[in-house]
Formats: structure tokens, C-alpha cells, sequence
């Protein structure tokens, strides 16, 4: 189906709003009051522009305060009206939106307000265009979609249709079922938007908290089901009043618009996308760093040993059991602006910049997220370099898309040399060895249990649903985690039965996200063990505060001696009804730090009881 989306929900001027639908591949847009009145451009320049960049003028709104008023009123309003449907026509719009009344003249008389929109159609048929009137949740008379159809209905005028807004539909609780009564050629338009589950006053909730669909709480798809089984032709447009969005780049914003309605036609079975290659696990992470020996270190702590080197670029490869760790020392190292800088200035450090995903199908996995609207990442590739594709997630980290020992599919490690091959001219006794020497790894087998990514402040729904849409990962419910300066937000997404689990957090303001560093989170069979294993090698927990333990005494009961060893270690424990969760961190180098964790029976959480005192002991050490 066609799309569109309304200027409104985009940052910037009108002409970078036009520029960044066209470029996330929408087909219309709506042309938003305020940001016609605010353009430097006419109406024919801005028709020019339009069509310059494939896009049509689908709506103009919203034309305010028409029906049910005194006749003197409505005069003054057929004059206003008379000089919108001017502009119209230079704008090249053929629908304006027309919302129910919220003034306080307006009557509660539906027989006057159909009169009173017929009159106005009969204006409009004569500029030939059509009036959509549409129920605003807060409407001082008309607040519900099927009141505002009784209205178009009585009125009987073929320039008079309606407009069907899911947030007005969904926020006030309306059953979407009575949609299906409506005849299809008389839905004028069709606004969409999710929203969270919040309970405050829907005016605050619409202005402050919509999103796009998938984002949110609401069941848009089957509302536009519904709509759909009407005939209703028109395109699928968004309408979406958000403060994250009006601040955000309008690019990667109207990318994320986009794709939310690819996946809701996917879901309306109206759009053949490539079926979802889920991963079934984690390759390995990626860490770049401008001074390897300090993550050398901390990995050699841990038990990991370097075992090989790409044979093209500075990269080293370190393995614990099935836990795979690469560091980066190249000086392009650093490869996509959203993760790596803030304010201009490049972050300092090591970082987590890429992980590689186990897929089933890399190459499908490479289509899905290329009709998703996430291309396939450029490569520096030599001609014997295994061929690994990877695509940017919204928040710039580098999701390699691979497979490990598994016949028929190249195998990402083969463009790496065994350090141990006596063949591989780089197998020599070089200040890096000297730093990093081959030692086996300890009795323990690690695993990647989780990698927690941070997300940008503006970045987060979006992320949550690329991994949804392009990934084929499952979005787990979302908490809240106290931190010493802000609220921060959680959401796990997992696949492949917890063999990849991804907690994306966000700080609760703009700049937060530059203050938490991300971590990877190795598993083993014992806690306590590893823990040990890791200090006598030299690494350095977190401590964590003895009011912590005095709290786990009140709270729960422990074998002798229990409690003391986790206190000891700055082990933090949590349990639930299915199962206990033990795990420590280490120190912090540069924005990335480790978590061991032991899970016993069910337990399926991450301790988010837990959060704040990490968080807080973080603070404590930086």
C-alpha cells in the first residue's frame, strides 16, 4: 500500500522533513499547518519540491473549530476556509482534515454540525477537494470515531468523508469492531499511531507520547484490519506527536517510520518480505580500542587466551570455552558516528562496537534487513577475506551476520591465523605477545550469556523494534531501574530459547546515554569459582556496599558461610519463583566492563533488582 507520513513527525524545517520521507521511501506526506506557515518556500515551491522528491501532497491539516457553531461564527469560518481551500490548490492537496470542535461555542446539536460540514463540503467540492472530519479524543461533543460517522452520515455530502486516527480510536478504550460498518469509499483517510499504555489525560498523552506502530501498546494492526476490510483504498499514513522525535534527526526517524509500516503490512500479510533468520547465538563481540593492554589484561584475568590474528588487520581473537572476544587496535577502528561520538568529539576508550550473530541463513538474514530499510554495511574486504556481511543497528553497532563450523557456509574464523601455526609469518615473539602471552585457559567453560547495550536517549523504541522486525528477536516486557541521577529504561530482547539475550537500556534524558558504559555478560556453571579464579589472576571486582548484604540477610536465607563469600567477592544474588541468579562485575576500561553470572533452575531476568546498586557502585569507582 502507499505511505505517508505528516511533517509533524519529523524535526527540522519542512524541506528536511520532505527530504528525509523521500529518502526512507515514503510515498506522501501530510502537510502540517505550522510547518507551511514557518517555510521560506510557496505553496508551488513547495508542490515543486514535492514532486521533485516522488512525493504527493496527501493531506493538508487541520482545519479547527468548524461544526456546530452559531451561524456568525460559521461564517467567519466559511471565509477562512474559503482562503485554506485556495491554498490548497496551489498546494496541490485534495483532503483537508477537518478535527471535531473543542471550542466552547460549539453546540451539542449533530443535526447542526452535519449541516454545518455540508455546507462546508460544498465549498471545498467547488476547489475540488475533500473534507475528512475526524473525532478528536478530546473533542468537546464529538470524541469517538463512530459519533463522528453518524455526523458524516447524516450530512449525506460526497465531498464529506472521515478520518479514522488509531491513537483517538485506542486511547479512549473504542471499540475498533464497528469500523467495519463504515463504507470504504467513505474513510477519506487513515492516520496511524501506538502509543504506550499510560493512564494520564489523553491531550498530554497524544501530544507528549505517540509512536510508530509496533512501539507501543496499542493493537494497531488489527484496527487497520478492520479498516481494511472496509475497501478503504488510501494510503497508511503516520501521525505521531512525540518530544523525542521532534528533537531527533529527521533521517534516521523517518527510516524508523518507514519500517514500522513494512512490518505492520508484513503482519496484514499485505507485504512479502523475506522470511526472519533468527540468530541461534552469539559469534563473538567485537572490542576496538586505542591501547589493547589494558583489555589484554582484563580478558587474560578472565581465563581467555589469544589463540589467533586476522591476517589482514589488527584484530586478535581471544577465546574462553564458547565466549569469543576480538579486539580491534586498527586505526578505523571506530565505524559508525551514532555509537562512537558525542557533541563531535570522538569517545575515548574501548568500545563495544560490533557483535557477531550466529544466523541460521546469513544471506537471508542479509535480504530481510535490506527490505527493512538496514543496507548492508560497506566492507574493507580482500579477495581471501571469508565473505561476512553486516548491518548498522540503530544505534550503530555492527551486527555481523555469520556462521561457526558449519558445513556448506563459510566460517567467519577462517580469515584468522592460528598463533600457534609455525607457517604464519605474524607468529612471532613481538611486544604484543610479550603483553598478551599464549597461558591455556582455566578448567571453566564461559558462554556469552547477555550483551548489554546502552541505547542513545532518542534511540530506544527504535531500537526495540529493529530488533523485533529485522532480527526476528523477541521483545521481553520493559522496567524501570533507579539510578543515582535518573530513571533509566529496560528492555530485553531474546531469541534462539536465551541463547541471544540483549538488554537495551536508556537513560531517561539527553546525554545519559553517554554516562553508562556497556557489558558483556559471560555464564558459567560456577560463580563463586570464576570469581576466585579472576582475582587471583590479578582482576578487580566491583566492590559493592556491606548495606548491600545486610539487606540479602533480611531478605533471604543462606547456607553457613554463603552470604560472607558473596560479600567477599561482591557477588550480588537474586531469586524467583523459578529459579537464583548470581553474578559479579568487573572494573570499567574505557566504556565496556564484564559481568559473570551463574543461572540456576528457570531464572530468566537479568538481577534487575540488582541495577541500582551496580550502577550506583559504578559511579562510586569512576
Amino acid at each position: 500500500m502507499r505511505t505517508s507520513i505528516a511533517t509533524v513527525s519529523l524535526s527540522g524545517s519542512l524541506t528536511e522533513k520532505l527530504t528525509a520521507a523521500a529518502r526512507a521511501g515514503f510515498d506522501g506526506v501530510e502537510i502540517f499547518e505550522n510547518d507551511l506557515l514557518a517555510s521560506p518556500l510557496s505553496p508551488e515551491g513547495i508542490r515543486a519540491r514535492c514532486a521533485d522528491l516522488g512525493l504527493t501532497v496527501d493531506l493538508y491539516q487541520p482545519m479547527r473549530d468548524v461544526e456546530a457553531v452559531p451561524e456568525a461564527e460559521f461564517a467567519r469560518t466559511l471565509r477562512r476556509a474559503r482562503h485554506k481551500l485556495e491554498l490548497m490548490g496551489r498546494l496541490g492537496a485534495d483532503t483537508v482534515l477537518v478535527c471535531s470542535s473543542v471550542s466552547p461555542l460549539a453546540e451539542d446539536d449533530d443535526a447542526l454540525a452535519a449541516e454545518q460540514l455540508a455546507r462546508l463540503a460544498d465549498l471545498a467540492q467547488d476547489f475540488g477537494v475533500r473534507v475528512a472530519y475526524e473525532a478528536l479524543a478530546w473533542g468537546r461533543h464529538v470524541s469517538t470515531y463512530d459519533h463522528a460517522w453518524h455526523i458524516v452520515d447524516t450530512a449525506g455530502h460526497p465531498a464529506l468523508g472521515t478520518c479514522l486516527d488509531s491513537f483517538h480510536i485506542l486511547s479512549r478504550g473504542s471499540d475498533p469492531k464497528g469500523i467495519e460498518d463504515i463504507p470504504g469509499e467513505k474513510i477519506f483517510f487513515l492516520q496511524l499511531a501506538d502509543a504506550p499504555l499510560l493512564g494520564m489525560d489523553v491531550l498530554q498523552w497524544s501530544r507528549h507520547h505517540r509512536c510508530f506502530p509496533g512501539q507501543g501498546g496499542f493493537d494497531v494492526v488489527d484496527l487497520v484490519r478492520r479498516v481494511l476490510h472496509t475497501g478503504y483504498d488510501g494510503p497508511l499514513s503516520l501521525e505521531v506527536f512525540n518530544d523525542v522525535f521532534r528533537q531527533a534527526e529527521a533521517g534516521p526517524t523517518a527510516v524508523d517510520a518507514h519500517r514500522s509500516l513494512l512490518l505492520l503490512q508484513e503482519e496484514l500479510g499485505i507485504a512479502a518480505l523475506p522470511a526472519p533468520a533468527a540468530p541461534t547465538g552469539i559469534a563473538f563481540t567485537e572490542l576496538v580500542t586505542p591501547d589493547a593492554e589494558p583489555v589484554c589484561a582484563l580478558l587474560g584475568s578472565l581465563g581467555f587466551a589469544r589463540t589467533a590474528r586476522h591476517r589482514g588487520k589488527p584484530v586478535e581473537l581471544w577465546e574462553q570455552g564458547q565466549a569469543r572476544i576480538l579486539v580491534n587496535t586498527g586505526p578505523a577502528a571506530l565505524p559508525h558516528p551514532r555509537l562512537h561520538s558525542r557533541g563531535g568529539s570522538p569517545v575515548d576508550g574501548t568500545t563495544l562496537a560490533a557483535i557477531g550473530l550466529e544466523s541460521p541463513d546469513p544471506a537471508a538474514a542479509a535480504r530481510r534487513a535490506e527490505a527493512l530499510l538496514a543496507p548492508v554495511l560497506p566492507r574493507r574486504r580482500a579477495a581471501e577475506d571469508a565473505p561476512l556481511d553486516a548491518v548498522a543497528a540503530p544505534d550503530g553497532t555492527e551486527l555481523f551476520l555469520c556462521a561457526t563450523n558449519r558445513p556448506g557456509l563459510p566460517d567467519w574464523r577462517a580469515d584468522f591465523a592460528d598463533l600457534t601455526d609455525p607457517t604464519d609469518p605474524t607468529d612471532v615473539a613481538d611486544a604484543d605477545a610479550e603483553a598478551a602471552p599464549r597461558t591455556p585457559a582455566p578448567p571453566s567453560d564461559l558462554r556469552v550469556d547477555h550483551v548489554a547495550l546502552t541505547q542513545p536517549w532518542h534511540r530506544f523504541d527504535e531500537a526495540v523494534l529493529f530488533h523485533r522486525g529485522v532480527l526476528g528477536l523477541d521483545p521481553q516486557e520493559s522496567v524501570d531501574v533507579a539510578d543515582p541521577y535518573g530513571l533509566l529504561r529496560s528492555r530485553a530482547v531474546t531469541g534462539g530459547d536465551g541463547a541471544v539475550r540483549f538488554p537495551l537500556t536508556v537513560g531517561a534524558a539527553p546525554g545519559d546515554d553517554t554516562a553508562h558504559a556497556r557489558h558483556i555478560a559471560l555464564a558459567t556453571d560456577d560463580v563463586v569459582a570464576a570469581a576466585r579464579r579472576f582475582t587471583t589472576a590479578g582482576g578487580r571486582l566491583l566492590p559493592i556496599p556491606a548495606n548491600y548484604y545486610d539487606d540479602l540477610a533480611a531478605r533471604f536465607e543462606f547456607a553457613d558461610g554463603e552470604l560472607e563469600t558473596y560479600r567477599e567477592l561482591g557477588i550480588l544474588y537474586d531469586r524467583d519463583a523459578h529459579g537464583v541468579f548470581r553474578h559479579c562485575y568487573t572494573r570499567t576500561v574505557g566504556r565496556v566492563f564484564f559481568e559473570l553470572v551463574q543461572r540456576d533452575g528457570g531464572y530468566q531476568g537479568y538481577g534487575a533488582a540488582n541495577a541500582p546498586v551496580r550502577l550506583a557502585a559504578q559511579h562510586a569507582a569512576r
